[in-house]
């Protein structure tokens, strides 16, 4: 079935992603089916059908006065459109000299250790991203230390980070969990799209379904405040001397990322950053034996 999108730009001023996340939660009940955060708009992606102007005035005017104040424009994206939009914006990139990441239509490319083809459709992770690039050095860094882990990729998006993770000998099957279930469908076909759709579990929803000591490796992009309301609950689900790859947050927040950690004795390991973005390595401690 044809589906066109309408796309809600809601500029925030003046912007902190903490604002922008505020408005998400305010609209997030609307039937928006996506999201993105990019200084400074969040921009909300709507099936056209059900796309009510009205109650998304209605929640924006209380934005007309306080702290910070949003306006907002639309755009129509015929679904037609929506793969010749981002396949014109997709370049092809190489991570590190190990990994390629592609879409299907790009041919010909020099070979590298690892190739990954993402068709995004109406979710999001291509590695392009600051912290998608960021995620995948730190597991490109680890090398065959990933080779029979456990791991999860929490907030998966197009399964980028799990596919990179079966590619480089992780336990079967690696889990890759979303809210957003045009996230988990396309986690699913870019799975199989990679030849690792048989290593890969890929659920639809949240935190809630991690188990206590249940992973050696969690990768989490997300966003600040969900990491921070979700760090106890990965803590939980490690294994000792566990590692948590944080990112989707800004350089100034990593302090306040990492006094949460301590509370659950999660210790940095190392960090990166790229253009103010950053991306935390975590480790869980290793009981010792009374």
């Amino acid at each position: 079935m044809i589906m066109d999108y309408i796309v809600v730009h809601i500029e925030v001023r003046p912007f902190t992603e903490e604002r922008a996340e505020i408005v998400l939660a305010e609209i997030e009940e609307l039937g928006f089916e996506s999201f993105s955060i990019e200084e400074p708009y969040l921009n909300a992606y709507i099936p056209k059908e059900e796309f009510s102007e009205s109650a998304l005035k209605a929640i924006l005017s209380a934005y007309v006065t306080g702290e910070f104040k949003v306006s907002y424009t639309t755009e129509l994206i015929m679904e037609q459109n929506w793969n010749a939009l981002w396949e014109s914006n997709f370049e092809p990139i190489v991570i590190d000299g190990l990994c390629t990441v592609r879409a299907s239509h790009h041919k010909n490319l020099p070979p590298t250790k690892y190739t990954i083809t993402i068709d995004p459709k109406m979710s999001f992770g291509t590695g392009h991203h600051q912290t998608t690039h960021l995620m995948m050095e730190g597991l490109l860094e680890s090398g065959d230390a990933v080779k029979g882990l456990q791991v999860l990729d929490m907030g998966c998006g197009t399964g980028i980070l799990a596919i990179l993770a079966a590619k480089m000998g992780a336990k079967a099957p690696v889990h890759a969990i979303d809210i957003d279930h045009i996230c988990f469908y396309s986690a699913k076909e870019n799975a199989y799209e990679n030849g690792v759709g048989e290593m890969i579990h890929v659920l639809c929803g949240d935190s809630s379904l991690l188990q206590a000591s249940k992973y050696d490796l969690i990768l989490a992009n997300i966003n600040r405040n969900i990491l921070l309301e979700d760090m106890k609950t990965y803590a939980r689900s490690l294994r000792p001397g566990g590692e948590l790859f944080i990112s989707g947050f800004y350089t100034e927040d990593v302090p306040m990322l990492l006094e949460e950690a301590s509370k659950y004795s999660l210790e940095m390991v190392s960090s990166r950053e790229r253009d103010r973005w950053s991306m935390v390595r975590l480790r869980s401690p290793i009981r010792k034996n009374n």
